[in-house]
């Protein structure tokens, strides 16, 4: 199931500037979707929600989330700073840079069919939707809209609306080509109802991720402008749209900052996975060109409020300012469960000098996690070693059982070291340490066909190894110049160079690059994203998340078995197969992850406690002390 980088519950949805400086681009990259609890829920019955494990945390017309205030005083400016710029109100194709509080989930404006739980693992209640259903053999699934259901204009939300939607995002995003490849047909059956028809049976993530499908309003994209134009919901847009979320946009400095206003008449306010959330009645985005300008706004208070902290030095030495002093701006840490982001440079295997896995292995070598986490980290952050980080859908020692099974049937097609090693990433500690990491460097770049004379690589013409690091952000030298370092010991001629947001996006969606710092969030429950990360499908599809260009048959055939998988047991051998068969072949240099949330943020922002581990801090929580919002503007 596809992990929502834009929309997991921490605030790297609407607060693009949390992310390290590839994610606010990549939005990448993060669903958790639901899947109903086959076991228990018979087909063709109405549900208002499904689990992955276990029961359901809340029954059907619950009232709100046990973390969340329902009483909570509606009110004040939320201040959010970001990075870049923008030029469109469309996030639903390629083209353009959307507005943040825009994603190609829907983000502020937007709602889908269903609601992806807080405060539990792969869960999913109704929201546009209030019930859905799917057949015995996995072949289709019918959503029932609710009938409360309204555009901000207070049209009625529609069955032709919901077929409209899956139309053009299929046609338009290359997330949902891919995501609702195997949907073919969506249909009205009712009054309120739509039927998807699907050409594949017993798919039993496909009648729930439907949920997450954002709902657009026909009837607005299909009329005109002020000026009389048509509207094209396949270009970049230049007006603020129509929808049916939880805000609506204000106004606007184009590329500059945008304001969002509260809908007071908003139709979802009292469901129950909004009651008590969504608290402010203005959220102000402020862009900025780097992370050092947004720390000082920071500080200064009035342009950002609430602040995830992904700098582990500045976390450990420089919360000394005098706001932090006098107790108006306050800090913690909020402890996670679950999956762990995957955070690595990703090699761009599109470009023939990339092609040779023996090489990318040895690159994989130089980079020393252990002297950057206690030079620059301050020990603070966790290797990462899995695609699929955290819980048990990470790979580890040698593979046993059912993970055997499958992997010895492709052991012709794959690197034989897959059966019979465990994939370990070298540990520098020492002198020596390093010295055996180059001499292994060394001996798999000759056997890639370079050598190493004059203080250069070189390739079999004579041409020195050459790579190019892309980042956004002046951050990314902070991450990346420790690696070039090690590179240039080997004569490796490596740079990097730092583009604005709009040039990282484009050159991004056209894979223009040679390695990228990326970001990837995995579900509990893997599936039809999984051809958009790794398929030979997506390889070459332009804004497609497979940044290293994999396009592996063995890859191909393992993702497609993960999402038919029988059972959970199946799920689960398949993605281990999956996780060791990418880590062999070296197509990325895994970073780290950090296992709890920092936060920082001004006093006036009144936080519930309880907070689920699940989300780390659920910011839509939160709602604001209007009576010290007025005392700090004093």
């Amino acid at each position: 199931m596809q992990p929502r980088a834009d929309s997991n519950y921490s605030s790297a949805r609407f607060f693009p500037h949390l992310h390290l400086a590839s994610l606010g681009l990549l939005l990448f990259l993060t669903f958790l979707h639901s899947l109903a609890n086959i076991a228990r829920a018979e087909p063709d019955t109405w549900l208002h929600g499904g689990a992955l494990f276990g029961e359901l945390k809340h029954a059907k017309g619950f009232d709100h989330y046990p973390h969340v205030n329902p009483d909570a005083p509606k009110g004040g400016t939320f201040n959010a700073a970001t990075y870049g710029g923008f030029d469109s109100f469309n996030p639903f194709v390629v083209q353009g840079r959307p507005a943040a509080g825009l994603t190609y989930s829907g983000g502020l404006l937007y709602d889908t069919l269903f609601e992806q739980a807080v405060d539990q693992p792969s869960a999913s209640y109704g929201l546009i939707a209030d019930a859905y259903k799917y057949s015995a053999d996995y072949g289709s699934a019918t959503y029932h809209i609710d009938e409360r259901a309204r555009w901000h204009d207070g049209k009625p939300i529609t069955p032709e609306d919901v077929i409209w939607s899956l139309e053009v995002l299929k046609k338009n995003q290359p997330l949902y080509t891919q995501y609702f490849h195997n949907v073919v047909k969506a249909e009205k059956t009712g009054e309120h109802e739509v039927t998807f028809t699907f050409d594949i049976k017993g798919n039993r993530e496909l009648p729930h991720i439907l949920g997450d499908l954002p709902v657009l309003p026909k009837h607005w994209w299909e009329g005109t402008d002020a000026n009389g134009k048509q509207r094209n919901i396949a270009e970049p847009l230049a007006e603020p749209p129509l929808g049916s979320g939880p805000y609506r946009i204000a106004s606007f400095d184009m590329g500059q900052s945008i304001v969002w206003e509260r809908v007071p008449d908003y139709w979802a306010a009292d469901i129950g996975v909004r009651k008590g959330r969504y608290n402010f009645d203005r959220i102000k985005y402020t862009y900025f060109t780097d992370d050092n300008a947004v720390w000082e706004a920071f500080k200064k208070g009035g342009i950002e409020d609430l602040r995830r902290e992904n700098r582990s030095q500045r976390w450990a030495t420089e919360y000394t300012f005098p706001a932090f002093e006098a107790g108006d701006v306050k800090r913690a840490e909020f402890p996670t469960s679950g999956s762990e982001t995957y955070q690595g440079f990703f090699f761009n295997t599109r470009k023939a000098k990339f092609a040779d896995p023996r090489l990318r292995e040895a690159l994989s070598l130089l980079f020393d996690f252990e002297t950057m986490n206690k030079n620059l980290f301050y020990g603070l952050y966790t290797r990462t070693d899995s695609y699929f980080e955290g819980g048990e859908l990470q790979s580890s020692g040698l593979p046993q059982g059912r993970e055997k099974e499958i992997l010895e049937s492709y052991k012709d097609r794959i690197d034989p070291r897959v059966l019979t090693e465990d994939w370990k990433l070298p540990v520098i500690n020492s002198a020596s340490d390093t010295r055996n990491v180059q001499r292994e460097a060394l001996r798999l770049l000759k056997q890639a066909g370079y050598e190493f004379k004059g203080g250069k690589m070189l390739d079999a013409n004579g041409n020195q190894f050459e790579i190019e690091f892309l980042g956004d952000n002046p951050t990314d030298e902070r991450i990346t110049n420790p690696f070039i370092a090690n590179l240039r010991r080997l004569g490796i001629k490596a740079t990097l160079r730092i583009v604005d947001t709009a040039q990282y996006k484009n050159r991004l969606d056209k894979f223009d690059f040679d390695i990228i710092t990326g970001l990837q969030r995995q579900s509990l429950s893997p599936g039809n994203e999984q051809r958009e990360y790794w398929s030979s499908k997506s390889a070459n599809s332009p804004g497609a998340r497979n940044w290293a260009g994999i396009s592996d048959p063995v890859v191909d055939d393992l993702v497609e078995r993960i999402i038919v998988a029988k059972d959970r047991e199946e799920l689960v051998a398949l993605t281990h197969a999956l996780d060791r068969v990418l880590k062999w072949g070296f197509y990325s240099i895994p970073q780290w992850h950090n296992p709890s949330m920092w936060f920082a943020w001004w006093r006036k922002l009144q936080i519930p406690e309880n907070q689920p581990p699940e989300a780390g801090l659920d910011t839509w929580s939160i709602w604001i002390d209007t009576a010290a919002e007025k005392e700090m503007e004093r």
